[in-house]
């Protein structure tokens, strides 16, 4: 099993890389999953991780 940890501000980088790029890389995406089972996110997190994954969803993000 892998010890995942997110980074403090994390969340604020990649969705200021996402807005610049328009693109989720990989590391990006290890850092959601990171961010989604992390059970201490807080709320404003949370709600920011819901919408860049509802972004990718509706094709506004794409995936590298």
């Amino acid at each position: 099993m892998y010890d995942l940890q997110l980074l403090p501000g994390a969340i604020s980088a990649i969705l200021a890389d996402v807005a610049d790029s328009h693109r989720l890389t990989l590391s990006d995406r290890f850092g959601l999953m990171a961010a989604v089972l992390d059970d201490n996110l807080d709320e404003e997190e949370r709600r920011a991780v819901n919408r860049l994954l509802r972004s990718v969803q509706r094709g506004r993000v794409a995936i590298a």
